[in-house]
């Protein structure tokens, strides 16, 4: 296979839009008949820096239609196969694509680039949607070739190249931008994919400046690691020949038969070690769509409340969110239980920071709801972020008093490390009525959500939302109205709405404007509006 990476010069100067597609436009005319495999840069049909979305559409409508008709025009002339990266008009908006385009110019098929950088999703308005989803990594066999994808931003996310490697992919296309990053970054990063892959790495970018040293760097990498070639920032076109089946097998440990390098990693590989990932991970709270309900206490109509067995039901029934409560233990251990008192949910008397957590441990936490929990235990913060960091939005209910004389701030504290621990703080939000908790969380994590409880005023709780800094208030039953829920909405405040249980009630909250309904029920409820 010959290959061919093409790295046109970038601008920031728009006026110079028309040039530089005039140049991609006559670089593909140069391709000729050698050449089994073409691959452009990212984003071809913007070829300077756009200032905003409607800079970006108006490129993209003046030069898409023409640089696709080019690119199938090549590789039908060429006999070649050609990848070439632009943006795609979809139902859900315009995606960053990868047009795979056979040797009949055919397009047979697309890669939607995985991961968006913040100023695609939010300046240029790219549809983001689907990257919220669960999705197998793009694979598009042609001529018995298979290929894979990273484009640009996608190179930094290496945890993905184990999903990759699993495809037993030929060539990874990497059409890209990556306009910051220095050559000897670049060709590391590359080499790495292709090692780490066993596949061929071609990439195309862009140069920034010929004398530059930073961006450019398209580049042919083999599975061994080796750079076959690589342009830095250079203008125009480069070529290399291999064979897109010749693997790097090496032995799998010493002594061992030889396998792939990634073959080699998967027999040692302890997933529980890694950052949360994978199709049970739910999208997070600022991006999660509303109105949602929220499982109160867990599903504690069929389970203990505050209990695995209540959350697991929520999550596996669909729950967005899980709301659930946290005391202290005489030891300083964070626990979930809504009263200070045992007596009400466990066998047990006295208050729960009178005992140390062994202690607790000799109460059950389960006979009281039925006997077919009896022997549960007191359930630590720690065991729920555990089994469901990412897996649902978590509610966490700070039930510590700060005015109490045995509350200590490091308590709090404990609570903030454990969730970042725990690398979930964008699916937790923090409620509490207290304000001496709120200016606290307001002061140790700012960066973590807060939701403001009634307290002692619940006539005055989206004031004191707005006082703390709050993103969200939690409305007590028979302590809201429509002017507050309002007045939330206009400081871009979401209303939570402490409880419904009946169907019709919560038709009515969501009616107002409510954003979340917190239910005991939540199979009765969620049913309900579902089919609404």
């Amino acid at each position: 296979m010959k290959a061919c990476i093409i790295q046109p010069l970038y601008s920031t100067d728009d006026s110079r839009a028309d040039e530089l597609f005039a140049w991609e436009m006559d670089i593909m005319d140069q391709c000729d008949e050698s050449m089994d495999l073409i691959v452009l840069p990212e984003s071809c049909d913007v070829p300077v820096l756009a200032h905003s979305a409607e800079e970006n559409m108006e490129l993209h409508r003046k030069y898409c239609a023409s640089l696709l008709k080019k690119a199938r025009e090549t590789a039908k002339r060429c006999d070649a196969v050609v990848f070439i990266n632009m943006s795609r008009d979809t139902d859900t908006g315009l995606r960053n694509s990868t047009y795979a385009i056979n040797r009949a110019g055919e397009v047979v098929g697309y890669y939607d680039k995985e991961h968006l950088t913040p100023g695609e999703e939010f300046k240029t308005k790219k549809d983001a949607s689907y990257t919220y989803q669960f999705s197998d990594p793009t694979v598009i066999e042609i001529d018995g070739v298979r290929y894979g994808f990273l484009t640009c931003y996608d190179f930094y996310f290496y945890e993905n190249f184990a999903r990759i490697a699993r495809k037993n992919v030929d060539v990874i296309i990497g059409c890209s931008h990556q306009r910051s990053d220095m050559h000897s970054a670049l060709e590391t990063m590359s080499k790495f994919c292709a090692y780490n892959t066993n596949a061929y790495v071609v990439r195309a970018s862009v140069s920034m400046d010929e004398a530059s040293d930073i961006g450019g760097a398209s580049m042919i990498v083999n599975p061994r690691g080796e750079v076959l070639v690589n342009m830095g920032s250079r203008v125009g076109m480069t070529c290399a020949e291999f064979d897109p089946h010749d693997k790097y097998y090496k032995p799998a440990g010493f002594g061992n038969p030889l396998a792939a390098h990634y073959e080699y990693i998967e027999k040692g590989r302890r997933p529980w070690k890694y950052r949360p990932a994978g199709g049970a991970i739910v999208e997070p709270d600022d991006h999660m769509a509303y109105p949602r309900i929220c499982a109160h206490r867990g599903f504690n109509s069929v389970a203990p409340e505050n209990s695995l067995p209540a959350f697991g039901a929520a999550v596996a029934l669909g729950a967005e969110e899980i709301e659930f409560d946290l005391w202290y233990t005489k030891d300083g251990e964070i626990v979930s239980i809504h009263d200070n008192h045992l007596e009400r949910v466990s066998d047990g008397t006295g208050c729960v920071y009178d005992y140390t957590y062994e202690e607790l441990l000799q109460f059950d936490f389960g006979v009281k709801f039925g006997d077919a929990f009896r022997g549960l235990k007191l359930l630590k913060f720690e065991d729920i972020l555990k089994k469901f960091a990412c897996h649902c939005v978590m509610n966490v209910h700070i039930k510590f008093d700060g005015s109490d004389p045995g509350y200590d701030p490091r308590l709090l504290q404990r609570v903030i490390e454990l969730i970042r621990a725990y690398d979930c703080e964008r699916y937790v939000y923090f409620m509490s009525g207290n304000c001496t908790i709120l200016g606290q969380l307001q002061q140790m994590a700012p960066d973590l959500v807060r939701c403001a409880g009634a307290g002692d005023e619940p006539w005055e709780i989206v004031n004191k939302a707005i006082a703390y800094g709050c993103k969200k208030v939690q409305l007590f039953k028979e302590y809201y109205n429509q002017e507050m829920i309002d007045k939330a909405h206009a400081h871009g405040i979401r209303c939570n709405y402490f409880y419904c249980d009946d169907p019709e009630e919560a038709k009515r909250m969501l009616d107002m404007g409510v954003d979340t309904i917190l239910t005991n029920d939540y199979q009765r409820l969620s049913a309900a509006l579902r089919n609404a």
